[in-house]
């Protein structure tokens, strides 16, 4: 696929316009993929920066995952079938963006630590020095979001079809305590094992930030949830449990090479206090 002109134009507008990257690769894979979920994609604010502006993960990839498992549901046969179209996908665009930046982690990119004022401020310095369009994220987002589409494409494909085989997912789990939808559900799967079974930081914990930044994005529309203090609560109560370990081959002290490995994982009540603690944040007032 040939990244074109109108590709490279269109990210870099829609991240001036979203103001967040996971929000704006949430966006531009549901629109490539036909799907229109504005306070799904508005609830993923608070993962750029690496989740909470922790330096993890790139909110690029967690926007996209997002993406995928949306999609994912609409090209499964079952639920089963979905979560392991979106693992595979999301596994896809990983390695896609290592190969794009060398890393998936956005202190690395952005070589700054943005969970302090001053990290944030040199940041902020720097990319008005460069210009937005010019900075590192702007750039990546642009050079980026064709092979993005790409990859999560292929990974669909890819997958063979064993729909009647049990699957799992740590972040679908948690949503489904939380009282998530069915495709609520599914859109989070690929965060499984520190987003697509990748190990890093927690994907379940980021399915509990998302599902209640999606409530306080309905009680306050057309405001970011970048900050949002359901956000900030659900990490409490996370790092209380973890002693503020965010990695996922950590906690578990497991790293899974594959969706069966990780859904046996779970099946066998492996990180199951935790899914619990995070459940019971819930700001769903239907749950």
């Amino acid at each position: 696929m040939n990244p074109s002109k109108s590709y490279k134009n269109d990210a870099k507008k829609v991240f001036r316009e979203k103001g967040t990257c996971s929000r704006t690769f949430a966006y531009l894979l549901n629109r490539e993929f036909g799907n229109n979920k504005d306070s799904e994609e508005c609830a993923t604010d608070p993962m750029a920066g690496g989740l909470m502006q922790k330096g993890h993960q790139c909110g690029m990839l967690w926007g996209s995952s997002l993406a995928v498992g949306a999609e994912a549901l609409r090209r499964g046969q079952n639920n089963n079938d979905s979560i392991r179209l979106a693992i595979k996908a999301t596994k896809n665009i990983l390695e896609s963006f290592s190969k794009q930046t060398s890393t998936i982690n956005c202190r690395e990119i952005t070589n700054s630590n943005m969970d302090n004022f001053f990290g944030l401020t040199k940041y902020m310095i720097k990319t008005l020095i460069q210009g937005m369009d010019n900075s590192t994220c702007f750039k990546l987002a642009e050079e980026w979001y064709p092979k993005a589409i790409q990859s999560a494409k292929e990974g669909f494909e890819q997958e063979p079809n064993i729909s009647n085989q049990e699957t799992l997912s740590c972040s679908t789990e948690v949503a489904k305590k939380m009282g998530a939808s069915e495709e609520e559900q599914i859109m989070v799967a690929g965060f499984a094992g520190g987003l697509g079974l990748s190990g890093n930081a927690c994907g379940a914990l980021s399915a509990a930030i998302w599902m209640n930044s999606l409530e306080w994005a309905k009680e306050n529309p057309n405001k970011s949830t970048f900050k949002n203090k359901n956000a900030k609560t659900t990490l409490i109560a996370f790092n209380m449990e973890t002693n503020s370990e965010m990695l996922c081959h950590k906690i578990c002290q497991n790293s899974f090479k594959t969706i069966d490995e990780h859904t046996q994982f779970i099946k066998n009540g492996g990180c199951s206090k935790l899914i619990d603690v995070l459940a019971q944040t819930s700001r769903n007032k239907n749950n």
